[in-house]
């Protein structure tokens, strides 16, 4: 009999092998931590509880899988966003959800769709429609903040950053 974790490993196998997702583990996310690393915490963890609450816990795993599949590093990038909606705390979940589409489209439906583009929130206004939405914000919160090491830093991780002092 297979135990929890070969049950999710299973059910996210073809993510986790695909070349595009694996580019994940060369993109910082929060400290050291990779995106490839963050959002398998993020899947695992919420399948674990999507499992306990009796919810369906195989759309989200996956979801939490592909939560923050944006295209490029967002701790590298030198552009200065104007608007607020552009910066990546706000812009990342949509873009995350296109690159599912792209890669993963077999995935997709709307509760995929509603997890992965809410994740965010409150940063995205609407909240989830989903249970499984609200695990995998909550979850992807609670992973997140494990890594804050410095709450001055906080702006920073969420791609809020903050005004540089001229010296």
């Amino acid at each position: 009999m297979k135990n929890r974790r070969e049950d999710f490993f299973e059910v996210v196998a073809f993510i986790l092998n695909h070349p595009e997702f694996q580019r994940r583990k060369t993109f910082k996310h929060h400290g050291e931590e990779t995106v490839y690393d963050h959002s398998l915490k993020v899947a695992y963890y919420s399948y674990v509880l999507a499992r306990l609450l009796h919810v369906d816990a195989e759309t989200t795993a996956i979801a939490g899988l592909l939560h923050d599949f944006y295209t490029t590093p967002w701790m590298d990038d030198p552009v200065k966003h104007k608007r607020i909606r552009d910066l990546h705390g706000f812009a990342h979940p949509k873009i995350a959800y296109e690159n599912t589409k792209k890669y993963f489209p077999q995935v997709v439906d709307p509760k995929v769709r509603d997890v992965i583009v809410k994740h965010m929130f409150p940063l995205t206004i609407l909240p989830p429609i989903y249970i499984e939405g609200w695990i995998v914000t909550f979850v992807d919160k609670y992973v997140s903040l494990t890594v804050f090491k410095d709450v001055k830093n906080l702006p920073k991780y969420v791609g809020i950053k903050g005004k540089r002092k001229e010296k």
